[in-house]
């Protein structure tokens, strides 16, 4: 990481996936199984991991918390529980209140990640492959956005292969998607997208499977109508979580000012030969805006790395960063799914 901070490892979860902080400063943990889990006090002294909830689903990656509704995405459904802060065992039977992937086939991107933003709950539902048409059903590749109990549920953005890592700019309500693309194209494409999806009007078309980068068009695809993303990474990065750090930071352990109202994206890392290093990368903002515009010939220009030395020069990993949260006092929580580790990251004191 850059100086100046230090990252502990406070919790151990199997196959931890996306994170959700609760105003108390426990930490709700998704998962690549059938269960929610909490850490409880993760601010402070950070108890064991428990569980929290079982669903009839899995994955259940994605986990969210909306004032008394905990939200929890599953391959085949979005649920919702009731919640009051400082529960940490389920008050109630998760409720299925909307279906996502409806064809019942478990084939390829099968995890649902949700935001929810000035009264719209997000989810995002990925393709069932790398480059097929026609889709299983008419979820996939797509985000769905519905009213918070699930009702009139319709495609918020289409053509977007992964949009596996959702975060709301909470001075804003904007909502952001960061998008795993598509192989077997040129070696280092398409590039990873991060992009305000709310700021399209209608139903966007991000171009999977006829265009990519900047309009680049597949054989022969027209790309007049598809989305140019605000900010890239390289290609195979995999976006898999991300979070804007808030510009009224105020708590114990606030980071710095130049990270704040900037974005935290959690990248996986890819198989690809050589393979690309899973990291945590920092995108800085200007308003509602990347600081830095796409430069389409280099898809560094516009991110840092924060948190690295996951993969070693054989290949090899010790870390494959999963989802990020920020924490009530400030803390940014990181988690880990090769490790199952949950890490908590604070300026160095």
């Amino acid at each position: 990481m850059p100086s100046g901070f230090v990252a502990e490892k406070i919790a151990t979860v199997a196959r931890a996936r996306e994170l959700a902080v609760a105003p108390n400063g426990d930490l709700f943990v998704g998962t690549s199984t059938n269960a929610i889990y909490v850490v409880p006090d993760a601010e402070g002294s950070a108890g064991a991991p428990a569980r929290f909830a079982t669903f009839d689903d899995r994955p259940v990656a994605s986990v969210l918390i909306a004032g008394d509704t905990l939200y929890a995405g599953g391959q085949f459904g979005v649920y919702r529980l009731p919640y009051r802060t400082g529960d940490r065992t389920a008050r109630g039977t998760p409720e299925k209140i909307a279906s996502v992937r409806t064809s019942g086939v478990a084939r390829d991107h099968v995890t649902t990640t949700l935001a929810l933003s000035k009264g719209v709950l997000y989810a995002s539902v990925g393709s069932s492959c790398n480059a097929c048409s026609p889709e299983l059903d008419a979820t996939r590749a797509t985000i769905q956005a519905m009213t918070p109990d699930g009702k009139d549920m319709h495609a918020r953005a289409v053509d977007i292969r992964n949009a596996i890592a959702l975060a709301v700019q909470p001075e804003t309500g904007d909502v952001w998607a960061g998008v795993a693309g598509r192989d077997e194209l040129e070696h280092g494409h398409p590039y990873e997208i991060f992009d305000d999806v709310s700021a399209h009007a209608g139903t966007p078309d991000y171009g999977w499977l006829t265009c990519y980068d900047d309009r680049r068009p597949i054989a022969g695809g027209s790309c007049a109508n598809v989305v140019v993303p605000r900010a890239v990474f390289p290609g195979y990065d995999t976006p898999i979580g991300a979070v804007f750090y808030p510009l009224d930071a105020h708590g114990k352990y606030a980071f710095p000012a130049s990270y704040r109202g900037g974005a935290f994206v959690a990248l996986h890392g890819s198989w690809h030969t050589p393979p690309v290093p899973p990291r945590v990368a920092f995108v800085a903002f200007r308003g509602a805006m990347p600081a830095k515009t796409v430069d389409w010939t280099n898809p560094d220009v516009q991110w840092t790395e924060f948190l690295g030395g996951c993969q070693n020069a054989d290949g090899s990993r010790t870390c494959r960063p999963t989802g990020v949260a920020v924490g009530n006092d400030g803390s940014l929580f990181v988690s880990d799914d090769s490790a199952g580790a949950i890490y908590r990251i604070r300026p160095r004191r």
